[in-house]
């Protein structure tokens, strides 16, 4: 099976850095019917090169091994443009990384159930990089923040749309966050990257 992704397909931005929305994406993958939703996909892509995944921007779906259905390997520029941005945002010197999640506008519910789906697909990236033979080297905290993600993969939130909830899950968000850099400045095997991250005005706490 070898990934063909065409940069001459439908894609709505014609910006060379336009950035996808949770729902653009979520709409692309219905339409493109690829089994895994908007959350799932760039959790998985995050973690695949969290943790020094081989890949290009237009191989990463194969690598990844996506449930494409009918159509097979995507056809559509918005995933090479995926693959950038996420490097970019695990490189960016202001640690400005986010997970793809639902807007505000969405109940919080759902935007729970998001991360937690976040979660579950930065666990299976990483393993398709082969954290396994990695894991023994990574520090304590690093361990620990793998064994959460496990533990918030496997939740299931029982969030209203009051302001105690919305305060809890932004916790755990910032901490998902934080703890993907930190994962990154571990596992990446690139030492240029790792000693940008690694520098005292970006130390992660």
């Amino acid at each position: 099976m070898q990934a063909r992704i065409s940069h001459r397909s439908y894609f709505p931005f014609a910006m060379p850095h336009a950035r996808i929305s949770h729902q653009e994406l979520a709409d692309i993958l219905a339409r493109l019917q690829v089994g895994v939703s908007a959350s799932d996909l760039h959790g998985s892509l995050t973690g695949y090169l969290c943790a020094g995944g081989s890949t290009t921007a237009e191989s990463w779906p194969e690598a990844l091994e996506l449930d494409t259905g009918p159509t097979g390997i995507p056809q559509d520029a918005a995933f090479p443009l995926l693959f950038r941005h996420c490097r970019e945002q695990l490189d960016d010197v202001d640690l400005g990384f986010e997970p793809l999640l639902p807007g505000e506008d969405v109940a919080l519910a759902r935007r729970a159930e998001a991360l937690v789906e976040w979660c579950r697909g930065f666990l299976g990236g990483v393993g398709l990089a082969g954290i396994g033979g990695k894991r023994e080297a990574l520090s304590a905290e690093a361990r620990e923040i793998v064994q959460d993600f496990s533990t918030i993969a496997a939740s299931n939130f029982d969030y209203s749309d009051d302001d105690e909830d919305e305060t809890a899950l932004s916790e755990v968000l910032e901490f998902v966050r934080v703890g993907v850099l930190l994962l990154y400045s571990e596992l990446d095997p690139t030492p240029l990257r790792r000693d940008l991250r690694t520098a005292p005005s970006r130390r992660l706490h």
